[in-house]
């Protein structure tokens, strides 16, 4: 797989998991300042934690690499939550979710 392709499918990935696949009941309870009804059966962490994986899974599964999914899985849920705690904005969260894509590339290069 070539470069061009590899960051091409992080990044549809991405789009699909942060959105399309994303629903509104994983979109509210992953956030820890919540504090919905079903956060009292299952905890902010586990929705934020299995939202996470799921984009570490996406670019293990595209990359070949686990440890760059692991990667992902940290990134994305330590991304997340200073969104939720309103550190940075939509567009902010976006931009570090993008720079994580072009680092999982330029480490992709060279351990290929």
């Amino acid at each position: 797989m070539n470069w061009f392709m590899l960051f091409f499918l992080l990044l549809a990935a991405h789009v699909a998991l942060d959105y399309a696949f994303q629903g509104d009941t994983v979109a509210i309870n992953k956030n820890p300042n919540a504090n919905t009804p079903l956060q009292n059966h299952v905890p902010w962490y586990y929705w934020m934690g299995s939202h996470a994986l799921t984009h570490g899974g996406a670019v293990a599964l595209i990359t070949g690499s686990p440890w760059l999914g692991v990667a992902e899985t940290i990134a994305h849920f330590t991304i997340d939550y200073f969104k939720c705690k309103d550190k940075y904005t939509i567009h902010g969260d976006q931009l570090l979710h993008l720079v994580c894509k072009i680092i999982w590339l330029v480490i992709w290069i060279f351990i290929s």
